[in-house]
């Protein structure tokens, strides 16, 4: 079986990427043989396409409601027949994974489509291209097209596989706005030594980039009767935080995992601003406070509290519950604290809740209740063994996020790099503002939180003929209220898209359908029963309408007779 051509093509239209794997499989072997395609995708990206080409006959596959399509091929399945086409592999992927038997001399060509939005991290975007051909590949290309209106600031490529030869053949050309990167290596450079058939292409193909911030207001995009508004300002005073956290020291965490914790903590601890106020809490079935008030991040106080974490160990049992009370009550009670500051507990858990309230729903309640919207509650799994249902759930009724932490060598650094992301809030209460009359299917337009680095992104559907679209943002800073005002001209904006080479489809209409499925099914994970059915009712309609692979759809794969007839490519979720 040899895979003669493997081509991956990406075209990032103002954040919103689209790329196409096409592998062409030829069977050199007298007799039929399996033919593989396994790919790995981001887990943020929607597969939106799949099909296999045998002989020229083409294999599509389906898109359905996943509980139709579940009850269609649980038959086949009970037959003891594979069930899922994709799985979870680490931090940032997943696989998809499909053979096929084809006859001697046979060809099979393998397409796959998936799409997404970048996010903006720590001031970057980042283009993930997982390359793994486990064999050398007559035809072999990485092409990437990028187009930002707003302009291109900064742009490297990053590789885990790169050796001096592979870097000649690797192009990059780039203007004002425009980027292309192809990456095209003959058989002899992918080659590990001259001797040996084997590839050294294994691991990741990385582009990272960020955009010129212009505008005080941010930046509107309008293409086919849709907007996109980013807003990511810089360069503005930092709000004092006052953060709590708290850290599991069960006899699970036992090892490595509170060594990495440990490492991490001191890290952290190191990077608080002097104007911060700070805690710490450790629990198994016991509370321990370092001090049981807010201090200041003074340099005696920091290294009071790194003595502190240097002490920890771990046994015992798990209570979360009385833990996080413990911390929402030092918040409760801290006095003096700046009118303008941002409170926040983190909370860093590896297990069940064994010790204590042990029902995951009173916890959930007693902490939503005691937190009452007043702080933002991160929570950290780390590991397989927590339920991350339940900490996810907890974090988004309480203005957090949930994060799991991989049981890996650079456990301390996915650590480091969660507070990184949250270590400075420069805005809060963020509103962003559109006239009711113009604008409809608006994404979430209020956000309680603005970390430097990061961006807001607000899209809709342009209802009326208009000819301005006016926005207005109203936010805190640290040392003043703010509103920013701005017009967009809609015929001008939408001049910038008249280049087609760039850009694919009406890419802002399925920006937009991408990020309302996407805060659809986050906030149906923290809502109430009634509630959560119409929000997964809207989120299919429109996986169903855009030709999204989510959690609430799966794509249906047939294949030629006489081989199992259908498999099924279901979207993993980070809770399994």
């Amino acid at each position: 079986i040899e895979i003669y051509s493997l081509r991956v093509n990406c075209r990032v239209t103002s954040r919103f990427a689209h790329t196409v794997i096409t592998s062409k499989i030829i069977n050199r072997a007298n007799e039929s043989r399996e033919a593989t395609f396994e790919v790995e995708l981001p887990k943020t990206a929607f597969i939106t396409n799949f099909s296999m080409s045998i002989d020229g006959k083409l294999y599509p596959g389906i898109i359905k409601e996943k509980a139709s399509a579940q009850k269609e091929y649980d038959a086949a399945v009970s037959q003891g027949q594979s069930a899922g086409l994709v799985k979870i592999t680490g931090r940032k992927l997943e696989q998809f994974h499909v053979s096929v038997s084809i006859a001697a001399a046979s060809k099979v060509t393998f397409e796959l489509a998936y799409e997404e939005l970048l996010k903006r991290q720590l001031g970057l975007f980042e283009l993930l291209i997982k390359v793994r051909p486990q064999q050398l590949v007559k035809h072999f290309q990485i092409d990437v097209h990028i187009f930002e209106p707003q302009g291109i600031r900064f742009l490297e490529t990053d590789s885990t596989f790169m050796t001096n030869e592979l870097n000649e053949a690797l192009t990059k050309v780039q203007n004002e706005t425009k980027a292309h990167i192809l990456f095209k290596p003959t058989v002899d450079q992918q080659k590990v030594n001259p001797e040996l058939d084997e590839t050294l292409l294994n691991g990741d193909f990385l582009v990272r980039y960020d955009v010129k911030q212009v505008a005080t207001a941010g930046d509107i995009q309008i293409f086919n009767g849709y907007f996109v508004h980013y807003f990511a300002p810089q360069e503005m005073p930092v709000f004092p935080k006052n953060v709590i956290f708290v850290i599991d020291r069960s006899g699970s965490m036992a090892g490595r995992k509170i060594e990495q914790t440990r490492e991490a903590l001191l890290k952290i601890l190191q990077d608080l601003r002097p104007e911060d106020r700070f805690s710490c809490i450790t629990f198994n079935n016991k509370v321990v406070e370092w001090k049981s008030a807010l201090l200041q991040a003074t340099a005696e106080n920091v290294a009071s509290a790194a003595g502190f974490v240097r002490t920890i160990t771990a046994r015992g049992g798990t209570d979360i519950n009385h833990a996080l009370l413990t911390a929402v009550s030092v918040l409760d009670k801290a006095e003096r604290l700046p009118e303008r500051s941002v409170s926040m507990i983190i909370l860093l858990t590896d297990g069940q809740p064994t010790s204590g309230e042990s029902k995951v729903e009173v916890i959930q309640e007693n902490i939503q209740k005691a937190v009452n919207g007043k702080y933002a509650l991160f929570c950290l799994g780390f590991g397989f063994d927590v339920s991350y249902n339940f900490l996810e759930k907890m974090a988004l009724s309480n203005g957090g996020i949930a994060r799991r932490i991989y049981e890996n060598a650079d456990a301390a650094l996915q650590l480091q790099g969660f507070y990184q992301e949250v270590a400075t809030p420069i805005l809060m209460k963020i509103e962003m503002q559109y006239p009711d009359n113009a604008v409809e299917g608006l994404t979430k337009n209020n956000f309680k939180l603005f970390f430097e680095g990061s961006e807001i992104i607000v899209s809709g559907k342009i209802s009326n003929e208009l000819d301005l679209l006016p926005v207005e943002i109203k936010a805190q800073s640290h040392t003043s209220d703010l509103t920013l005002k701005e017009e967009a001209n809609i015929k001008e904006k939408e001049q910038v898209f008249q280049s087609r080479s760039y850009i694919f489809g009406n890419f802002i209409e399925r920006l937009w359908a991408y990020l309302t499925i996407q805060q659809l099914l986050e906030k149906s994970i923290s809502a109430q029963e009634e509630q959560q059915k119409a929000l997964e009712a809207r989120a299919l309609e429109l996986s169903l309408q855009y030709g999204f692979v989510t959690p609430l759809t799966s794509m249906v794969v047939t294949k030629p007779t006489g081989q199992q007839q259908a498999e099924l490519a279901n979207k993993p979720t980070e809770a399994g």
